[in-house]
């Protein structure tokens, strides 16, 4: 298939982010008594907003999940990220390649808020290649795994869903890109395990980001 645009999540995809921002939450969440691993809380919350695991907190805290929490730890979150915030390896030549085999109709459609997801482009020298085109989940309807976010980049590309590549890393994402009628290649660096993947229904998992090229 000739795909009309390309469609990226952005935590785990263009950048290195996951390990930064559950180990900010992890933190938080031992100061109120929860304790885990870091990999535990990768495996409980990649993918996922901190709101929407409200209940799973509350009950493993035993305290409300407060917007002043939220807001600490957005606070520490993106300090953490500013200072330590990388690229993934690759997705420089990748996104350019992309860029330009789509006449620039390429666009971000990630779950985080639109000032975390900007400030990493930044950082990290992605945010050229996007700019005008980056959709957060926070400003949909829904959030994924519902499919709001793609649909809005799709059409805001005049790209039909069905003629888009959505690249995600995670099953909740995957869901949302395949609800939205999308083709779904997923990035799964070693040593993260393919199977669950592809079970969300990637249409195929790539190892680097050398491997995403069209055609």
């Amino acid at each position: 298939m000739k795909f009309e645009a390309i469609l990226f999540d952005c935590d785990g995809v263009l950048v290195d982010s996951e390990s930064i921002t559950c180990g900010v939450l992890r933190d938080m969440f031992e100061e109120q008594g929860w304790r885990m691993t870091l990999a535990e809380c990768m495996q409980r919350f990649v993918g996922h907003t901190v709101k929407s695991q409200r209940e799973t907190i509350e009950a493993h805290t035993g305290q409300p999940l407060t917007d002043a929490w939220l807001q600490q730890f957005f606070e520490r979150r993106n300090q953490q990220l500013d200072a330590r915030i990388t690229a993934i390896e690759g997705v420089h030549e990748a996104v350019a390649h992309l860029h330009a085999q789509c006449q620039g109709r390429i666009a971000v459609a990630s779950g985080a808020d639109r000032f975390k997801v900007e400030m990493m482009l930044k950082k990290v020298g992605l945010h050229h290649h996007f700019e005008g085109r980056i959709f957060s989940g926070h400003e949909m309807p829904r959030s994924k795994p519902h499919p709001d976010v793609y649909l809005a980049a799709a059409a805001h590309l005049q790209a039909d869903p069905a003629r888009c590549l959505v690249v995600e890393d995670t099953t909740v994402g995957i869901a949302a890109g395949i609800a939205a009628g999308a083709t779904v290649w997923a990035f799964a660096a070693p040593p993260a395990p393919h199977a669950p993947l592809l079970q969300a229904g990637a249409h195929r998992v790539f190892t680097h980001m050398g491997q995403l090229r069209l055609g």
